[in-house]
C-alpha cells in the first residue's frame, strides 16, 4: 500500500499547547499556519527548515518577542504551529506561500465533533463544567442495546479502560461464541453480543462468505452506531487525517450490548423475525435504551415488527429510538413513525472538510480557492497540468458531459468542470479517459459519501467556479494547479441544517402525530469501523481504516440513544415518554447564524415537518421543567382512534383483553400538535387535550404564549397552570383552526403551516415549547 495515502493516525493535528509567559499587554497567541509546500524555495531540503527560516524572518522588531515554533505538521496537513504577535501573523498572511492561519482554539476538537456541537463539552456545558455529562456520570451503568450489523470487539471504542465498576447485577445478557468471535472478547464496556440469522437463512438468503454468522461486524455499520451512542474516548482517531482528534460516544460510560440481525449478502439483508428476535432478547437481557438504525416498509403497526417490539420495550420502561429513514426530502417518507418510538431525522454539524486549490496561469498572480473534499491524500499535489474545455462555446465539454472530452487532450491532467447535474457522472467521464483528478463547480444537491472520492476531487461553489473560469480563460499559457487535501474547518455556518435525504413527515400510518420527533447529527459522523474491510481503492491501492465518516439517519438515532442514556442515568424515574418529551420541548429551531434551521436541498426555512420539534439539546433536556408523559393505556386508546380491531391491538400490545372505550380518539398526550387538513375545505379545526407533569422539585406557575401565522387561530384554556410540586399534574386544551388565505390571482392556500405553543415558567427559567403544525392529507 502507498503509505502516502495513510497519514499517521497518532499525529494530533490540533494540539492544545501552553505558551510561555508573555509581557503584560502582549498580543501573542498560538496559531496553526498552513503553507503551500509547492512554493518552498529550492535551497531548502526540509519543510521544517523552511518553516524555521520563515519564522526567523519575522523577528525584525527589537521590542517584539520572537515567534515561538511549536510543532511542524507533515502528514495531516503541511504547515506549523507557532506563537505569534498580531503583526507577525499579518506578515505571514502576506507571504505568497501562506494558505491560512487560525488561532489554536481548535485544540479541544472531538472527531465526531458532535459532543462539542451538542454542548456536552466546551462553553455549551457551562462555565463551571456543568451540564448533563457530569450530572449523569457520563451515562454510567446505563445499558444501550443496538440492533445492527454486529460489533468489532477489538476496537478501542469498546475498551473498558477507565470503567471500574463491575457489570450491573441486573444484566441478564451474555456474549455468544461464533465465527471469529469468542465470548471472552466482551468486557465491562461491551457486555453483550448476540447474533440472529435463523430466519434469514430459512428464507434461502445466503450470508456473504466474508461476513460472520456471529456477533462480529463485517459491514461496519453496527460498530459505527454503537460507538456513536456509547463508545469510549479514543485519542488520535481520524479518517485519513480528516476530523483528527478524540472520538467519543455520547454516553461514554454507558455499557453496550450488540444484537446482530443484519447481514451482508447480495445486499444488506435482515429478516423481520430475526429483528424481532433481537429486540425480544434485548428486552429480556435488561437493556435500558434500544436503538435501531434500520426500517421496514411502512405497514400498519400490527404487522411492523419494529413497532411491535418497541411497544413491548416501552412497557418495560425501555426507551426506543429509530432512524427516520433516508427517503427525503418529500413528505410522507417517514419510517418507524409509531408514537411510542422516538423517530430521529438527520442534521448537519458545523464542520466541513476542505482542500485548497492554487492556480497558476503563467502570467503571474496565482489564484487560491478553498473547496470541499474528503479525498484521502496526505501529500500535496504540486504544479500539475490543468485542463479546461470551456471558453469556446462547447457547453458539454465545459461541463465534462458524457463522451465530451478527448483522451488526447486530458489524459494525465487535472480537469476543471463547470456545474452539471451529476458530479459522479463527471468523475466517471474523467476517469474513463485517464484524467488524474478534477475540480468541479457544484450547484447540485447530490450527496457524496467519503468513499465516492476515488480520485482527487475538489468541489467549489458556483461563484468560485465562475472566478476560476474567468481566470483560466485569460490564461496565456497552459495553467498549472496545486492542491492540498486533508483540511478540517469548524464553526461553519449555517448549522445545523436538515440534510436533504432525511425523511420528512407526516407519517403514513398515523399522520395525526408529528414525525420526525427531533433531529440530531447525521452527516459525516466519525466513529468506529471494521479495520479489515476495504473501504475504497485509490488506483491499485486498497484503503482500510479503523474510523469511518458516515452519513444517514442511521447516525442520528444513536446520538439520541446516547442522550437518552444520559437522561436515564440522571433521572432513573423518568418514563420513555418523559425522556422523549424532555428532548422535544427543549429542542431549538435556530441555527448558529440565528436564523430558522434551513431545509435542504432548497435552502429554505425549515418547518416541523422537516425537523420535528427541533434539534436536540442535551443539557437543556436534563431540566425541562414539565413533561408530557404517556402510558401504554394512552397508546392503546390511540390505536382505538385509528380504528384498529381488538385483534390488531393485541398484535401490537400483547394485551388480549385490551378493548376500546367509548370516545376513543387520536388525541394522544404528545409534545406536539398536528392538524391534518381536508383537501378543498376552507378551514379545519381540531381540539387537543393535554396533561403536563412537573418534574422540577418545587411548586411553580406557568403561563402560555402562542406564535401563529396568518390563517392559524389558536385558543388555549386555561392560560395559566399552577403546579404544587414534583409529580403534580395539570390539564389544558388547545383548539387550532387553520383557514385558507386568499392570495394574488384568486388562488387559495394554507399560508404559514406551523406555529409554536410555549408554557413559560413565571419568574423562572423553564420554557416548554411545542410545535403546532398543519399538513394536507396524503
Amino acid at each position: 500500500m502507498n503509505q502516502a495515502l495513510l497519514p499517521l493516525l497518532g499525529v494530533n493535528l490540533f494540539l492544545f499547547v501552553a505558551c510561555s509567559a508573555a509581557p503584560a499587554g502582549s498580543d501573542r497567541r498560538p496559531y496553526i499556519v498552513q503553507m503551500d509546500v509547492s512554493a518552498m524555495p529550492t535551497p531548502f531540503t526540509t519543510h521544517e527548515g523552511w518553516y524555521a527560516s520563515v519564522l526567523s524572518s519575522l523577528s525584525g522588531k527589537k521590542e517584539e518577542a520572537a515567534p515561538e515554533h511549536l510543532y511542524t505538521y507533515a502528514h495531516a496537513m503541511n504547515g506549523f504551529s507557532a506563537v505569534l504577535t498580531a503583526r507577525q501573523l499579518v506578515e505571514i498572511q502576506g507571504m505568497a506561500a501562506h494558505v491560512s492561519a487560525f488561532p489554536e482554539t481548535y485544540a479541544r476538537l472531538h472527531t465526531t465533533r458532535t459532543p462539542e456541537f451538542l454542548g456536552l463539552v466546551g462553553a455549551g456545558a457551562g462555565a463551571s463544567g456543568g451540564g448533563i455529562w457530569p450530572a449523569s456520570k457520563y451515562g454510567e451503568d446505563v445499558i444501550v442495546g443496538i440492533v445492527d450489523t454486529g460489533v468489532w470487539p477489538e476496537s478501542e471504542s469498546f475498551s473498558d479502560a477507565g470503567i471500574t465498576k463491575p457489570v450491573p447485577a441486573r444484566w441478564k445478557g451474555t456474549c455468544e461464541d461464533g465465527k471469529a468471535f469468542k465470548a471472552s472478547m466482551c468486557n465491562k464496556k461491551l457486555i453483550g453480543a448476540r447474533s440472529f440469522s435463523k430466519a434469514l437463512k430459512q428464507r434461502g438468503l445466503s450470508i456473504a462468505p466474508d461476513d460472520y454468522d456471529s456477533p462480529r461486524d463485517y459491514y461496519g455499520h453496527g460498530s459505527h452506531t454503537s460507538s456513536t451512542a456509547a463508545g469510549g474516548a479514543v485519542k488520535g482517531a481520524s479518517y485519513f487525517g480528516y476530523a483528527n482528534g478524540t472520538a467519543t460516544g455520547i454516553a461514554p460510560m454507558a455499557r453496550v450490548a450488540m444484537y446482530k440481525a443484519v447481514f451482508s449478502g447480495d445486499t444488506l439483508e435482515s429478516a423481520s423475525s430475526d429483528v424481532l428476535a433481537a429486540m425480544d432478547q434485548a428486552i429480556a437481557d435488561g437493556v435500558d435504551v434500544m436503538s435501531l438504525s434500520l426500517g421496514f416498509p411502512e405497514n400498519s403497526y400490527d404487522t411492523n415488527v419494529i413497532a411491535i417490539g418497541a411497544f413491548a420495550a416501552m412497557q418495560k420502561g425501555i426507551f426506543v429510538t429509530c432512524s427516520a429513514g433516508n427517503d427525503g426530502p418529500d413528505g410522507y417518507t417517514i419510517m418507524n413513525g409509531a408514537p411510542w418510538i422516538t423517530t430521529v431525522g438527520a442534521s448537519t454539524i458545523d464542520r466541513d472538510f476542505t482542500a485548497t486549490v492554487t492556480l497558476d496561469n503563467g502570467s503571474g498572480g496565482a489564484k487560491t480557492i478553498h473547496g470541499k473534499s474528503v479525498y484521502p491524500e496526505s501529500t500535496a499535489i504540486a504544479g500539475a497540468d490543468l485542463y479546461y474545455g470551456g471558453g469556446h462555446g462547447d457547453k458539454n465539454k465545459e461541463r465534462c458531459e458524457y463522451s465530451s472530452l478527448s483522451q488526447k487532450e486530458v489524459k494525465g491532467k487535472y480537469i476543471f468542470c463547470a456545474a452539471s447535474e451529476s458530479v459522479r457522472q463527471q468523475m466517471d467521464e474523467v476517469q474513463a479517459i485517464g484524467g488524474r483528478g478534477l475540480i468541479v463547480a457544484c450547484d447540485t444537491n447530490e450527496f457524496l459519501q467519503p468513499t465516492d472520492y476515488t480520485m482527487p476531487l475538489v468541489l467549489v461553489t458556483l461563484s468560485d467556479g465562475a472566478a476560476i473560469q474567468k481566470y483560466l480563460t485569460a490564461a496565456k499559457a497552459p495553467p498549472k494547479v496545486s492542491i492540498r487535501f486533508v483540511g478540517t474547518e469548524l464553526g461553519v455556518k449555517p448549522a445545523p441544517t436538515v440534510v436533504y435525504f432525511s425523511a420528512r413527515g407526516p407519517g403514513q400510518m398515523s399522520p395525526a402525530i408529528l414525525k420526525p420527533d427531533i433531529i440530531a447529527p447525521g452527516v459525516d459522523i466519525l466513529a468506529a469501523w471494521v479495520p479489515n474491510k476495504e473501504v475504497m481503492e485509490i488506483g491499485t491501492h486498497k484503503l482500510f481504516t479503523k474510523y469511518m465518516l458516515v452519513s444517514g439517519t442511521s447516525m442520528s438515532s444513536p446520538h439520541v440513544a446516547g442522550i437518552a442514556a444520559l437522561l436515564r442515568s440522571a433521572h432513573p424515574d423518568w418514563s420513555p415518554a418523559a425522556i422523549r418529551s424532555a428532548m422535544m420541548t427543549t429542542a431549538y429551531v435556530k441555527d448558529n447564524a440565528n436564523n430558522v434551521i434551513v431545509s435542504m436541498p432548497n435552502e429554505s426555512p425549515g418547518t416541523p415537518l422537516d425537523y420535528g420539534s427541533g434539534h436536540v439539546s442535551p443539557n437543556q433536556a436534563t431540566d425541562p421543567g414539565l413533561v408530557y408523559d404517556t402510558t401504554a393505556d394512552d397508546y392503546i386508546n390511540f390505536l382505538c382512534g385509528l380504528r384498529y380491531s381488538s385483534r390488531q391491538i393485541a398484535a401490537v400490545t400483547g394485551q388480549r383483553n385490551a378493548g376500546c372505550a367509548a370516545g376513543a380518539s387520536l388525541d394522544l398526550n404528545y409534545p406536539s400538535f398536528m392538524v391534518i387538513l381536508i383537501n378543498n375545505a376552507k378551514s379545519t379545526t381540531r381540539t387537543f387535550n393535554r396533561v403536563l407533569t412537573n418534574v422540577a422539585g418545587k411548586p411553580t406557575k406557568y403561563s402560555v404564549s402562542v406564535t401563529a401565522p396568518e390563517g392559524m387561530k389558536v385558543t388555549v384554556t386555561p392560560l395559566t397552570l399552577s403546579f404544587e410540586g414534583k409529580g403534580s399534574k395539570q390539564k389544558f386544551s388547545v383548539t387550532v383552526q387553520v383557514s385558507q388565505v386568499k392570495r394574488a390571482g384568486d388562488e387559495y392556500s394554507y399560508i404559514g403551516n406551523h406555529g409554536f405553543l410555549s408554557w413559560d415558567e413565571v419568574g423562572g427559567q423553564h420554557a416548554v415549547r411545542s410545535p403546532i403544525v398543519s399538513a394536507f392529507a396524503q
